[in-house]
């Protein structure tokens, strides 16, 4: 898989943004057909830092309501990545 399509966005809530901070883990969404491997490659390509552990969880779609008719909202895939002591990827870093 190509390692620029596997990362779609990163993910900056208050809880990724706390386990960046303590942790130095860092929160992607990917592509659902992207295993753990890949993600790993591309984060590693991508920021250059080294990557420990990447941890995978798939979202199931929400039930949505618009008037009468119910649809489900699509399925995401998840990923947190662990990075080696010391290291930082500069954008998600506060300017």
């Amino acid at each position: 898989m190509d390692i620029y399509s596997v990362l779609i966005q990163p993910m900056l809530t208050e809880k990724s943004n706390e386990k960046r901070e303590s942790e130095q883990k860092y929160s992607f969404l990917v592509k659902q057909e992207a295993s753990k491997g890949d993600i790993k490659l591309a984060v590693e390509k991508l920021f250059g830092v080294n990557v420990t552990a990447v941890n995978t969880l798939l979202t199931r779609g929400k039930v949505k309501r618009r008037g009468a008719r119910h649809f489900l909202s699509d399925k995401k895939k998840k990923a947190i990545v662990s990075i080696a002591a010391g290291q930082k990827i500069s954008s998600f870093e506060d300017q």
